[in-house]
C-alpha cells in the first residue's frame, strides 16, 4: 500500500519543497523525431543541430539474460528517454534525469509501449552505489544512466535521446495545442498555478488564461507543461502518468501534421535534443512508421513503498524489485516466462537488507 498516493505533499522538509519547485521535464521530441522527422526528405540537413553523443553498444552493460529472454525481447526496439533542465548549463550531458522513461516499439505490429521509472526510485546507479535513479544522469551522463536501466531491470538499451525543458512548449504550440479527456478540479487548481513560473522560466509573452476543470479540455504550451509538472495530485506517480498522456495526446497528432508544421518543429526543438541515434538507426525506425501506433503506459516500480533511507530522504523503493521487473518485461514484452538475471536477483537482496522492504 503506497503512503504517498494521497494528495497532500509531506510537510517539513526542505529537500521535498526544493524537488517540488524543480522544473520538470516532459520528454515528447523523441518520438515526432525518431519516428516521423526521417522521412521527410530536407530531415537530413537538420541532423547536425542536435546534440550527439556516441555510445558503443559493446561498451554498454547489459546482464546475463537467458537465451528465451534473449530471443522475446529481440523483436522490441528499446531506447530511453531523459528529460533535464539544463538550460543554464547548456548541455544535455550531465544533470538529474528528473524524467525517465522507457519507451518499448514492437517491430512486427508498430505498438509502442511506455514505462516511467519514478526518478526517485532506490536502485544501484553505478557498481553498488545505491541512490534516486535520476543521479546516474548526473554522475555519468546518458552512458551510465543507460547502464543503470539495464543493469536494475533486465534490459538491453543502447541508445537515448534527452530533451530540455523549454522544447515541450515549442512543440504543442506548433500542432495547435493538444485536448485533454478530463481535467479533474484539483489539477486545473494547480495546473493555474504552475503557470504563472513556467511562463516566467521560458520567456512566453503572451497572456495565458486560467483553465477550468472539465471534459476535452484544450492546453496550449504552457498550459500543457504546466500540466506535466503538477505534482502535488498523486506525487510523482501522478506526474509521470500526466506526462505520458502529454505524449500520446502529441504523438497522435503529430502523425496527422503537414510537412510545414513538422519542419517549423524540427527547426526550432533539434538544438535541444541530445541523442546516440545515428541517422541510419534513425531511419531503421522510421521504416515501420506507418503502423505505429499507441499502446499501454505504466510506471515503474508497479509495487512501492515510500520511505526514507538513511541520511538521503525520501524514497521509492521497489517491493520487492525481482517481482517488479518481473511485472515490466511483461507489461513490454508480453513474457510470461521471463527468468530474472543473477544480477537482478543480488539487487532484489540488497535493497531488501538495506531499506527493510
Amino acid at each position: 500500500m503506497d503512503k504517498d498516493m494521497h494528495n497532500k505533499p509531506k510537510k517539513g522538509k526542505t529537500s521535498r519543497k526544493k524537488r517540488q519547485r524543480r522544473k520538470v521535464i516532459l520528454v515528447v521530441i523523441v518520438i515526432l523525431l525518431a519516428l516521423i522527422m526521417i522521412p521527410i526528405a530536407f530531415s537530413w540537413s537538420k541532423y547536425d543541430k542536435m546534440g550527439k553523443v556516441v555510445i558503443n553498444d559493446k561498451d554498454v552493460k547489459i546482464n546475463e539474460l537467458t537465451p528465451e529472454t534473449k530471443k522475446v525481447m529481440k523483436s522490441y526496439t528499446n531506447i530511453a528517454l531523459f528529460g533535464l533542465d539544463n538550460r543554464s548549463m547548456g548541455s544535455l550531458e550531465r544533470g538529474n534525469s528528473d524524467t525517465i522513461i522507457v519507451v518499448s516499439i514492437n517491430k512486427d505490429s508498430g505498438e509502442i509501449k511506455m514505462a516511467s521509472v519514478y526518478r526517485d526510485t532506490y536502485l544501484d546507479i553505478d557498481e553498488n552505489k545505491f541512490r534516486k535513479a535520476n543521479a546516474a544522469y548526473a554522475n555519468g551522463g546518458p552512458k551510465q544512466a543507460i547502464d543503470m536501466l539495464n543493469k536494475n531491470l533486465d534490459l538491453d538499451i543502447t541508445d537515448y535521446v534527452s530533451v530540455d525543458f523549454s522544447a515541450l512548449v515549442e512543440a504543442v504550440d506548433l500542432l495547435g495545442g493538444i485536448d485533454i479527456d478530463k481535467l479533474e478540479a484539483d489539477e486545473a487548481k494547480w495546473l493555474n498555478a504552475y503557470v504563472t513560473d513556467t511562463v516566467k522560466n521560458t520567456g512566453y509573452d503572451d497572456y495565458v488564461s486560467p483553465v477550468s476543470a472539465g471534459e476535452n479540455v484544450h492546453l496550449n504550451g504552457i498550459q500543457a507543461t504546466a500540466y506535466a509538472r503538477i505534482r502535488y495530485v498523486g506525487l510523482d506517480y501522478g506526474r509521470t502518468e500526466r506526462q505520458r498522456t502529454v505524449i500520446t495526446k502529441m504523438f497522435e497528432k503529430a502523425k496527422q501534421c503537414d510537412l510545414m508544421t513538422l519542419n517549423k518543429m524540427m527547426d526550432e526543438m533539434l538544438p535541444q535534443i541530445s541523442t546516440s541515434l545515428s541517422p541510419t538507426e534513425m531511419i531503421g525506425l522510421a521504416s515501420g512508421v506507418t503502423k505505429y501506433h499507441m499502446g499501454e503506459n505504466t510506471g515503474f516500480p508497479f509495487d512501492k513503498e515510500s520511505h526514507d533511507v538513511g541520511s538521503m530522504g525520501d524514497m521509492v523503493i521497489p517491493l520487492d524489485l525481482e517481482q517488479n521487473v518481473i511485472q515490466l518485461h511483461k507489461f513490454l514484452y508480453s513474457n510470461e516466462d521471463y527468468t530474472p538475471s543473477q544480477t537482478v536477483k543480488d539487487l532484489s537482496a540488497t535493497i531488501h537488507a538495506n531499506t527493510g522492504y
